[in-house]
């Protein structure tokens, strides 16, 4: 039996300092180019700033995205829910949904930068009121893609005879991101997909029993949750490049970073939102394309 095995894009959240518009877009368009037959769907991140480093809007950036290449679907990778009033936010995946041809996908999480909460006036609650904020804004959220008129009295948001039109066809998948236990009943109660960001394969495995649990409680089979892994990629050709690289996400080479891969297939993951951590560091972008993403494009793992 084979593993159907996807791969979706995530661009970098904004140009370097001082860069040109016009440049930023050129190289995001390299990029693209370069994994373009191995995606099938294209992901920006949902930030307001990491102190004074250009970050780009995501909602904004994902509109203009899915105008450009209407051949791949689209979503952030995730979505603050804080940002957002969980009903607009409704009608803004809607809207998305309608006038990309159906190609929307809802990825969202609690928030978790307190320093942009602080920045931009948010309140910055503790992590357990964060996570019951979630929860209510995916009631509201599906209630008002589902549901003709909605009214809902939540502990922190409301809605009061509120229409959602047109409906949202097909239904975007909801996608939450997040490892810890509350998040994974969350993931359980709500989601059609759980995305886990950044972790290695010998935390997930520990992370994924307590999913499995989860949708056991609520009588949901675990294998009816699609599972996705975000991280950022750094690939060099040489090996004794790889062996200096430091950080988080796929590092190595191209060997190197397809055997990770298989590590988090074999852990029942299937699709992959991947990126590079640096804008300009297209030798990843095109050791990932030529020698890397080839390997998974039947399905079967790596060779």
């Amino acid at each position: 039996m084979t593993t159907e095995v996807h791969f979706g894009w995530v661009l970098n959240a904004g140009p370097t300092p001082g860069m040109a518009a016009e440049r930023f877009l050129e190289i995001s368009r390299q990029q693209i180019a370069l994994v373009g037959e191995y995606i099938d769907s294209l992901w920006f991140t949902d930030h307001l700033q990491f102190g004074r480093s250009p970050v780009l809007e995501g909602w904004t950036a994902l509109t203009y995205l899915a105008a450009l290449y209407p051949q791949y679907r689209i979503g952030h990778m995730v979505l603050c829910q804080s940002f957002r009033n969980p009903a607009l936010l409704a009608k803004m995946g809607a809207t998305l949904q309608y006038l990309s041809g159906g190609r929307f996908l809802l990825g969202i999480g609690a928030g978790w930068h307190e320093e942009e909460y602080r920045a931009y006036n948010y309140p910055f609650p503790e992590p357990r009121a964060r996570t019951d904020q979630l929860a209510e804004t995916l009631q509201i959220v599906k209630a008002l893609w589902s549901e003709e008129q909605v009214t809902f009295e939540g502990n922190h948001y409301r809605v009061q005879g509120a229409y959602c039109e047109p409906k949202p066809e097909p239904l975007p998948p909801v996608i939450v991101g997040g490892l810890g236990t509350r998040m994974l009943r969350i993931v359980a109660r709500y989601a059609d997909g759980w995305n886990a960001a950044w972790i290695r394969p010998e935390a997930y495995r520990e992370r994924l029993a307590t999913f499995e649990d989860a949708c056991r409680q609520l009588g949901r089979d675990p294998s009816q949750i699609a599972r996705s892994w975000f991280g950022r990629c750094i690939c060099r050709s040489s090996r004794e490049e790889a062996d200096r690289l430091q950080g988080r996400g796929l590092l190595g080479t191209p060997e190197q970073i397809a055997e990770q891969i298989q590590a988090y297939l074999d852990l029942g993951i299937t699709t992959f939102m991947l990126g590079s951590w640096e804008l300009e560091d297209l030798q990843t972008v095109e050791l990932l394309a030529r020698q890397v993403l080839p390997r998974f494009r039947l399905g079967t793992g790596a060779a």
